[in-house]
């Protein structure tokens, strides 16, 4: 493949790659973007040539927010919503108002393998998109709740993480969870889009309570950090309007270049498993022996309950 092939100088420069009838050319491949690791700007095209397939199903006609580097993680960064006049046709825009309707926003969507490439060809080492779609922008058709640990301990997050599947199990939903390839893990649950974000914010509030109720020692919905007293948050705020989340597959910005990766439920088990297990350089092996664990995720969405008495059967098992 050709980010695999040694290349001179000249072709390090520069390179055209097809994707059926969209060619990208790619510009100062040879770039370093993770000055601690060596890894170039070719390196992240690479990557998300090889895993455009697996990632272009949570790209689909969702707004993204890109987090960029154009002179590598060592100089500073931006976030981008907003989609650049320079962008090529095949980069796709949707004109969206914002939270508080006074203005409107064409933000960037990346519907096909050629956009995702060009979007990582600009320095875009990472991929935030929002939790619904720009054709129902206000009906999500997913629900996130994003654990995140108080210290070093990463038992919690995963002892939280099965909790979440068990009550999100007990009311009909198909829980999924990922690395965030920062710091946590991501417990997902696709939704069929008729519910709005109220409902579904409302309805995720009441879940993350029911866990918390479980164990209040270890586990909070306490937006206050100065009120946690160590304990893990389960923080449910990326479930509104506008709010992003890291999509499945995307490299962080962070040193090592850790990949938010889709683990099966039993991998939580494994010894070893931390946030920033996978990253770009091991993540291909990965993905060589085993499948997507989130190859079927569209195909379980389901509807959430209004309120939160579907989760009373699995409260009264505390």
């Amino acid at each position: 493949r050709w980010y695999a092939k040694s290349r001179t100088s000249d072709e390090a420069a520069a390179m055209n790659l097809s994707f059926g009838r969209h060619t990208v050319e790619t510009s100062n491949d040879d770039k370093v973007l993770f000055p601690g690791d060596g890894i170039t700007k070719a390196d992240v095209i690479g990557y998300y040539a090889d895993v455009a397939e697996l990632m272009l199903p949570h790209l689909k006609e969702r707004c993204l927010t890109l987090q960029r580097f154009p002179d590598g993680l060592g100089k500073s960064g931006f976030f981008q919503q907003k989609r650049s006049d320079h962008f090529p046709d095949y980069v796709d825009r949707r004109s969206l108002p914002t939270a508080g309707g006074d203005e409107r926003v064409e933000h960037v969507v990346a519907n096909n393998a050629a956009a995702l490439v060009y979007l990582a060809d600009q320095a875009a080492i990472s991929f935030h998109g929002w939790l619904a779609t720009a054709d129902a922008p206000r009906h999500p058709d997913r629900v996130v709740f994003d654990l995140d640990p108080s210290g070093d301990d990463f038992g919690p997050v995963i002892d939280c993480a099965r909790l979440l599947r068990e009550a999100l199990d007990a009311i009909g939903l198909v829980p999924y969870v990922m690395t965030t390839g920062s710091s946590g893990l991501h417990v997902i649950a696709p939704l069929d889009g008729k519910r709005n974000f109220d409902e579904v914010r409302d309805f995720a509030k009441a879940v993350a309570a029911a866990v918390a109720a479980r164990e209040p020692g270890r586990f909070t919905t306490e937006q206050r950090k100065a009120a946690r007293r160590g304990r893990l948050y389960i923080d449910i705020g990326r479930n509104a309007y506008g709010q992003t989340a890291v999509l499945p597959y995307s490299v962080r910005a962070i040193e090592g270049a850790p990949v938010a990766t889709p683990l099966d439920w039993n991998e939580l088990g494994r010894k070893g498993l931390s946030p920033r297990r996978y990253h770009l350089r091991n993540l291909r092996r990965r993905l060589a022996r085993k499948n997507d664990p989130f190859a079927d995720l569209f195909a379980h969405k389901r509807r959430s309950p209004s309120d939160a008495v579907a989760l009373q059967g699995w409260q009264d098992n505390d």
